[in-house]
């Protein structure tokens, strides 16, 4: 059996992670400031107004702190002559194996986030799906999309 993929993504991904989910939480607590202003239309009881503010902060807290450390320390790739393995997932963990000559095309990709703090995702698509390489310093991106592109060339040729 293979040994775990080595590589890590950029540390950097968790605070674009913790923003990102920051900002998802923002537009929660919009809604459960709504629903609060609405108690007290509705004349919900105060349990009520203590649950939405609990919730609001569990999503807060799950989605800024946790799982962006959790998913950061899980993900893990390796890009080996044949194959492109990749691990990832937070409470589930996934294994997935790319053989080069399935590979079809590879592209990087930067959000605002991610071109602020100098990262880029790495797409590679195969017949039937697409897989990410999320986070990477733009340089590594780069450099492991022109890696992937060119085994996939070899892998092809040896066809």
């Amino acid at each position: 059996m293979l040994s775990e993929p080595q590589s890590k993504i950029s540390e950097r991904a968790l605070k674009v992670w913790r923003i990102s989910g920051a900002l998802h939480s923002g537009f929660i607590w919009l809604i459960s400031a709504g629903l609060i202003f609405l108690s007290s239309y509705m004349q919900w009881p105060i349990w009520v107004i203590g649950a939405i503010i609990l919730g609001a902060l569990s999503y807060t807290y799950m989605f800024v702190f946790l799982l962006p450390s959790l998913r950061w320390k899980r993900w893990r790739y390796e890009v080996r002559e044949q194959e492109i393995e990749l691990q990832f997932g937070v409470f589930i963990i996934k294994r997935t194996l790319i053989p080069m000559i399935r590979v079809q095309h590879v592209d990087t990709q930067q959000g605002p986030l991610l071109r602020k703090y100098g990262l880029a995702t790495v797409t590679v698509s195969t017949a039937a799906t697409t897989h990410e390489i999320p986070a990477l310093d733009l340089s590594e991106a780069e450099g492991l999309r022109h890696s992937i592109s060119r085994l996939a060339r070899v892998a092809d040729e040896d066809v």
